[in-house]
């Protein structure tokens, strides 16, 4: 098994997987999280995948996770089309699996949105998981090898809450203009990982979320009332160019509500937290029921 980008969810996964007895080696750039990935159990590898020769990986025949973020800009991801051509000379893997992002659907106005909903990325983040998604397809027709490609929503857990956003009273859109988003939590992106490495079939493509959609706004409010912090203040959409990131400002120019039918019936995944309440309770000493 080797997960390339081997951060927080690949380190859940290393340790998912070592306990069932399973050799893992964990990719990485850093000595810090190869020092993490160690400590879960897994085999380290430090290389750029980007630039790095990687023979070293061996994927001949192997499982493979690919949660490697592309670059920080443009809209190609190198870093795949550089692995995609390691795998023509050093052996191509058993099955792939890739974490992409619900961002390639674009903005889909607040619409109901499955798997079928045609792709139109807008954001330079999104149009560079498009191209890999694009080039590993063409490497599974040419190669044969197994591909399923995972679109994740925003991941969350008791340690990735906003609560720093959220204590220094930075604002939000005001309820009734906040775009839809959607979430899954990461506890169960663990085990729907898992699920389509083992069950999916080739060629595969799930939506990766709960299935509850709530405004932006509403998220982070539901996270300050479990917290027992003050909500944040609302402004109006038409302030926010002045008031918020860029970062956020992004992810407002983009509603939609995922389903992930396919995911419950195609992989027969349960929910640990079907929505946003359970997964906030056990966060703060509260029962999930």
């Amino acid at each position: 098994m080797i997960i390339l980008g081997c951060g927080s969810i690949g380190q859940a996964l290393a340790t998912r997987y070592r306990q069932r007895g399973e050799s893992v080696l964990g990719v990485v750039r850093s000595a810090e999280t190869a020092a993490a990935v160690a400590a879960a159990g897994a085999q380290a590898l430090q290389l750029d995948l980007e630039r790095d020769d990687l023979a070293a990986l061996a994927p001949a025949g192997k499982s493979v996770f690919h949660l490697a973020p592309p670059p920080s800009a443009g809209d190609e991801d190198p870093l795949t089309a550089h692995l995609i051509d390691a795998f023509a000379r050093h052996g191509h893997p058993r099955r792939l699996v890739y974490i992409g992002t619900t961002g390639v659907y674009g903005d889909c106005d607040g619409a109901w949105v499955d798997e079928d909903w045609p792709p139109r990325p807008r954001a330079p983040r999104s149009l560079r998981r498009w191209d890999a998604e694009q080039r590993l397809r063409q490497w599974s027709r040419a190669s044969g090898a197994d591909l399923v490609i995972l679109r994740v929503a925003g991941i969350y857990a008791c340690d990735r809450l906003p609560l720093a956003r959220i204590r220094s009273a930075q604002p939000v859109v005001k309820a009734d203009e906040a775009p839809w988003s959607n979430r899954i939590h990461a506890e169960d992106f663990v085990e729907i990982c898992i699920a389509a490495m083992e069950r999916a079939p080739t060629g595969a493509v799930y939506n990766v979320c709960d299935g509850h959609p709530s405004t932006m706004t509403d998220y982070f409010c539901q996270v300050a009332d479990a917290a027992g912090l003050p909500r944040p203040p609302q402004i109006p959409l038409a302030a926010a160019e002045d008031r918020l990131s860029a970062g956020m400002l992004s992810y407002l120019k983009e509603s939609r509500r995922l389903s992930n039918r396919r995911l419950l019936e195609e992989l027969g995944v349960r929910l640990r937290y079907p929505d946003l309440a359970q997964g906030l309770a056990p966060c703060f000493g509260r029962d999930a029921d």
